[in-house]
Parts: C-alpha cells; structure tokens; sequence
C-alpha cells in the first residue's frame, strides 16, 4: 500500500509533551502544536487507512516534502529539525490511530528521508507486509 498526502507537513512532534503537578503527581499533556498536529495527520490519514489493521510485521517507508524556501533546492536533504524519529514517532502514533495496524511496535523496518521540495509538499507513505519467519 502506499499514498501521498499533500501537506504541508506538521514540525510540531511527540517529543514536545508537557508536564504539570496535579495533586502530586505529574501530568503528561501534549501543548497546543502538537495536538493540531495530531489532528492535522489523522485527518488526512484516515482516507487511507486498510479495511482492517494489518496485524504481522511491516516495512514503512516515508518521504517527508517540506515546501521549500528560496535558499534550498528541490531534492535537497533538510538536514535540519525536526529529526526523523521524532516525525516517525507522531506518524506512526496516528496511522495506529487510524487502524493502519494494531500496535506500531509491527513496524519492523523503516526508511526515512527529508527533502525539501516545490510544490506539493507532503508525506509519502509506503506500508508492506512482511512475511512471517516460521520455525522448523
């Protein structure tokens, strides 16, 4: 499976979580950004999400396209923040949201890469199935 979500994509990432002190105990909240993030990918993903989540292993591959400003190049590596586990991260949080599969602990192997790009921007996503290793 595998589609193109035009988008700007969001910056905003799950390592951005808040902490407050409630009766003595530490509340984790997602700030503001990260939560329309959050909504921002849902909402386009759930367009793509399988009939039913996918539940063995799977290879997920992505292509993050930032719109690009006058000083880069199309195809260009953005070698600077956010990093790619911290995009991965609050992707794979949603797409499990979605019902792409049942835990993103399946996501076996991934390729991760960040250019920046003309237009569209957005994420390209690939999901494969893998097979599973069978003991003798």
């Amino acid at each position: 499976m595998h589609f193109f979500i035009e988008m700007n994509p969001p910056t905003a990432t799950a390592q951005e979580k808040k902490v407050t002190v409630v009766g003595g105990k530490p509340r984790y909240y997602d700030p503001a950004p990260v939560k329309e993030a959050r909504k921002k990918l849902t909402g386009k993903l759930i367009f793509h999400r399988p009939d039913t989540p996918l539940t063995g292993p799977v290879a997920l591959t992505t292509l993050w396209l930032f719109p690009k400003g006058k000083s880069h190049k199309n195809g260009e590596w953005r070698s600077t923040k956010p990093d790619t586990d911290n995009l991965q991260k609050l992707l794979k949080d949603c797409m499990t949201k979605c019902g792409f599969w049942k835990d993103d602990a399946q996501v076996v192997r991934e390729t991760v890469e960040k250019r920046w790009s003309d237009d569209p921007a957005g994420i390209y996503i690939e999901i494969e199935e893998l097979e599973v290793a069978h003991e003798k």
